[in-house]
């Protein structure tokens, strides 16, 4: 860990646009994959016959390691710049990144969304610039990824930026908030130096870019919550539930409270990476132990905090929400799945409130009788059995969420009000 400020970084787009060399490439250039293993997987990949694949394959292996669960935490992988100290937040499959993205599982600050020259645009790169107009992120690094498959060439490169720039329209993405780059991950152009192969381009390599990014607003000084991913039975220990803290901290003799399933007791033990811990903070993924707390009392999708100052629990709760996609329309009644952070719950539109500018937030129809793709609303949503959900204002780690239906994501929303159960 590093004494610079922190950052989350998400890395989006389509599925075959590059994102795992860039992965590799970003680490191996700034010296977090020690060359060993480099070699090693240069020698591995030459065995199989795919000499120059050694960054996509110090990734591939990384999510091997991470399907064999050896971690319990999504792939985080963690670099060095001149002046940040960066986590990439990156999740195996499209589909849970998507709903990892809306839930809060992926708390990006910032994100380089890759976009392939010799592809562009493609139906993922518009879900993912959606997600992150949707979610706050802040800044957009765009590289123009696989240059070396289009000869390097300018035009090639310029097509792409416009068909992009016109997408950040499409979702009131300020353009200005985005900076474009032409990288070859494979090669390496552009992403540490700049690149002989494109003697046209004048501005930032990659690294520069990420350089030059704000820094994030830090932390709020929100209670403890922990969503519980899931809860294991260990011999010796008993029951211990396993999650990420998302705010706040957890120390041993702390007095928690699980919702809603409405159980509690003393922290006993805290271990993080098999080793007790006297302490965990926000980011951390923890397991731990509750006095009193069996294997049957909590479950996925609970939330831990503070006996004191409980997780809360919705009876209903109104939302801001933005349709992204949906087979036909949203009307009162509807009841697809809520996913916030781990719980999934399903949930019923008990009424629209109001259509609202996504760009402005201005009133645009009180009442609206139905909601379609692109439609930005206020809702109130009343879920099918009890679900621990915060305000978004106060706690907005929990209080986003996504709403999926038929294997997609159909909407996403935030917190804006609740009635407690």
């Amino acid at each position: 860990m590093s004494d610079k400020p922190h950052q989350n970084l998400a890395i989006i787009g389509h599925v075959d646009h590059g994102k795992s060399t860039l992965v590799g490439r970003l680490l191996f250039e700034t010296g977090s994959v020690p060359d060993h293993v480099i070699e090693q997987h240069r020698n591995e990949a030459e065995e199989k016959g795919k000499g120059g694949f050694e960054f996509a394959y110090v990734m591939d292996n990384l999510a091997e390691e991470r399907e064999r669960g050896l971690t319990i935490d999504i792939a985080h992988q963690e670099f060095d710049t001149d002046a940040y100290y960066f986590t990439i937040v990156d999740c195996p499959g499209h589909r849970d990144f998507v709903k990892n993205m809306i839930t809060g599982a992926s708390q990006a600050d910032n994100a380089v969304l890759v976009v392939a020259a010799d592809d562009g645009v493609a139906p993922q790169t518009r879900e993912h610039v959606f997600l992150a107009r949707t979610l706050g992120i802040n800044e957009l690094i765009i590289g123009v990824n696989k240059m070396d498959k289009v000869a390097y060439d300018e035009s090639r490169y310029r097509a792409v930026v416009d068909e992009v720039k016109k997408l950040l329209g499409q979702v009131r993405f300020a353009t200005e908030d985005a900076s474009f780059v032409p990288i070859s991950a494979f090669e390496g152009d552009n992403v540490a130096e700049p690149s002989d192969a494109m003697p046209w381009w004048e501005g930032r390599t990659l690294l520069e870019a990420l350089n030059e990014l704000p820094e994030p607003e830090p932390p709020t000084d929100a209670p403890l919550r922990l969503p519980i991913q899931d809860v294991y039975s260990i011999s010796g220990i008993g029951t211990v539930p396993v999650g990420r803290v998302e705010t706040g901290r957890m120390r041993p003799g702390d007095d928690v409270s699980f919702q809603p399933s409405d159980v509690g007791g003393e922290v006993k033990t805290i271990e993080m990476h098999h080793e007790e811990v006297p302490e965990a903070k926000p980011g951390d993924n923890v397991g731990f132990n509750v006095r009193g707390v069996g294997s049957d009392d909590v479950r996925r999708g609970d939330v831990c905090g503070p006996a004191a100052d409980p997780p809360t629990v919705a009876e209903t709760f109104t939302a801001q929400i933005v349709v992204m996609q949906h087979p036909s329309v949203i009307t009162a009644g509807y009841t697809p799945v809520f996913h916030a952070h781990t719980a999934q719950v399903a949930g019923t539109f008990e009424s629209l409130d109001r259509k609202i500018d996504p760009a402005s937030g201005e009133v645009q129809q009180d009442e609206p009788e139905y909601l379609e793709a692109g439609d930005a609303a206020v809702v109130t949503i009343r879920p099918q059995k009890p679900l621990a959900i915060e305000r978004s204002s106060e706690i907005p780690e929990l209080g986003s969420f996504a709403v999926r239906d038929m294997g997609q994501t159909v909407a996403a929303g935030r917190v804006l009000e609740i009635t407690e159960r």
